[in-house]
């Protein structure tokens, strides 16, 4: 496998420029250090539900986290999980609730990361996809997968224990391949799965198994869900994708073959398309382009050569 290299890209892949949040994970074990960051008057948190947190508009036109002094947060159980500090100091906390609080001046919404993850600072997106993540394998993972009994929760969220066999249990990260795969007349193989609208199509993607390379998994997934062989496999970034618990993989991949046999359960439709077919699919509106947030989209740039049509709506 070899490491693509972008000379021309200017677009960033949502979700994965810095934060400038140090997780400081030394400190998840030490509950005096978490006691006092927790009351220190500059602390910082937000709540967090369903996937789903409250955003806001400033008033220079700025979207931001809504977030409160840790005395003025709304009462939790354990469910308070530290994100980290920033180079100011400033400690931050999430808190999962069944609910979000609401809001006495009515301007702030819910949104979860395909809207927020657009319009949030680094810092602010580089928070709420901690915290998501974290929210997701909280509520999927409260009892021991050893012997069954209720785990607690420990190390400021980031673990759960089990008080009867004392069996550890950590967040989970499923990793997955997503793949922009290139004939040899530079055409692009992009699929349409059984469950989408007409229309849409993105790169192909799937879950790597149990014993397999990453490069492996592209080569299988392709060949899987198209038909499509595929040669020289090449990184090119990843992207935390906590829907529910996913580090998405993205590569360019180069097809030794151009035959598509679908496999009808996951792709119910798979297509070549050049430069000039693409761009023509997309302003006849045969063809929707992928949410601006997935690396999918991303990845059909670095081929496209220019900055795919803006989709509003999710």
């Amino acid at each position: 496998m070899t490491t693509w290299t972008d000379h021309t890209a200017d677009r960033p892949i949502s979700l994965t420029a810095p934060s400038g949040i140090d997780r400081a994970a030394h400190h998840r074990l030490d509950e005096a250090w978490l006691a006092a960051a927790w009351s220190h008057p500059t602390t910082r948190c937000f709540v967090v539900s369903g996937g789903q947190v409250l955003i806001d508009e400033t008033a220079d036109g700025r979207t931001e986290l809504v977030m409160s002094p840790s005395f003025e947060a709304p009462l939790t159980e354990a469910h308070r999980y530290f994100l980290g500090i920033d180079e100011d100091g400033v400690s931050y906390f999430a808190l999962q609730k069944d609910a979000l609080p609401g809001r006495m001046d009515q301007s702030a919404r819910p949104a979860g990361l395909r809207e927020a993850g657009l319009l949030l600072s680094p810092r602010d997106a580089g928070l709420m996809v901690h915290a998501v993540g974290l929210e997701n394998w909280q509520r999927t993972h409260r009892f021991c997968s050893r012997c069954g009994e209720r785990t607690v929760i420990a190390a400021a969220g980031h673990i759960r224990r089990c008080p009867a066999c004392g069996a550890e249990h950590y967040p989970r990260t499923d990793p997955a391949v997503i793949m922009a795969v290139t004939d040899e007349d530079d055409r692009i193989l992009l699929g349409r799965q059984v469950h989408w609208p007409e229309g849409r199509f993105s790169t192909l993607a799937g879950f790597v198994e149990p014993g397999e390379s990453i490069e492996q998994s592209v080569r299988r997934e392709v060949h899987e869900e198209a038909g499509i062989t595929v040669g020289q496999v090449e990184y090119v970034a990843s992207q935390p994708w906590p829907f529910p618990s996913s580090l998405m993989l993205g590569f360019m991949a180069r097809a030794t073959s151009t035959d598509i046999d679908v496999d009808g359960d996951e792709i119910h439709e798979a297509r070549w398309f050049s430069r000039d077919e693409l761009r023509a699919a997309f302003d006849s509106g045969e063809v929707l382009p992928p949410y601006g947030i997935s690396i999918a989209a991303r990845l059909i740039e670095l081929w496209y050569g220019k900055p795919l049509p803006t989709r509003t709506a999710f």
